[in-house]
């Protein structure tokens, strides 16, 4: 795709669905370019009338998904107020498009995929994932807290008392806990050739249904989870309560241990 940068890389094929491959070593920490890079992407290949679906997939050489938000984004030595706002609205206002995209979505998990990948993931129409991906909302780990709509998200899919127990306690369930709580598919044997393999086999498979009557359906089942997300006014007010919580002394602490612990190449995170 003209003009996506490297870290968001898409290709089209022939059949009608689109790949989008995200590649920012280490571990696909997901920084406000990636974000807006992830947005500008989707919005194009909605755009595109040969386009009916996509799948997103990693392209780092860690077994990870994405490791979800860069901390460095959340760590309050380390940012501000305005950016942090900024970060927050635009990672959202793509994943409440996402969930609510005409596309058809599947992602590809491979591997590691906490926090804001599961996220990510959540609001996707399928989710294909290897035998050894381990998923959940883990934020309180770090000591912060799961956003609202995500836990809402979550519980969409999984259940209220799931949602409960997966986000309060940081809890992440491997490949087949996943398909019994209901946010994993289908699963396959480790590696990018399995997943992916799967995953196109899950979309040339719904890319025979006609799209009129599934955009329809889609937008009515998810249209008001979808709005209460995007909501400008309310990712501002939900901006200021996070950063309250992000620049307390104990919360800066708190993520000061983990960059430390995650210092070096290994560094970038939720």
């Amino acid at each position: 795709m003209s003009g996506t940068p490297k870290h968001v890389q898409v290709t089209i094929e022939k059949e009608g669905y689109a790949i989008l491959t995200l590649a920012r070593e280490p571990v696909n920490s997901m920084d406000l370019a990636v974000w807006e890079h992830l947005l500008e992407a989707l919005l194009a290949l909605e755009s595109n009338p040969s386009v009916r679906g996509v799948i997103i997939r990693s392209g780092v050489g860690r077994n990870v998904f994405t490791a979800g938000n860069d901390i460095d984004e959340l760590f309050a030595l380390k940012t501000s107020a305005e950016r942090f706002t900024q970060f927050w609205t635009i990672s959202n206002v793509f994943l409440a498009r996402l969930l609510r995209s005409p596309l058809i979505t599947v992602a590809a998990i491979r591997g590691a995929c906490p926090a804001g990948g599961t996220c990510t993931a959540l609001a996707c129409d399928f989710r294909v994932a290897t035998e050894d991906a381990s998923m959940g909302l883990n934020e309180v780990a770090l000591g912060i807290s799961v956003p609202e709509v995500w836990i809402k998200l979550l519980a969409s899919i999984a259940g209220k008392r799931t949602a409960d127990r997966m986000s309060q306690f940081a809890e992440m369930v491997g490949a087949k806990e996943g398909v019994v709580a209901g946010i994993v598919d289908y699963v396959t044997p480790k590696g990018d050739a399995a997943v992916m393999e799967k995953a196109v086999e899950v979309m040339k498979r719904a890319l025979l249904l006609p799209d009129p009557g599934r955009i329809i359906t889609k937008r009515l089942i998810r249209r008001e989870l979808a709005a209460e997300w995007e909501n400008e006014e309310r990712l501002k007010k939900e901006a200021a309560v996070a950063w309250s919580l992000l620049s307390h002394p104990k919360t800066v602490k708190s993520l000061e241990k983990v960059l430390a612990r995650l210092s070096g190449p290994k560094k970038s995170k939720l």
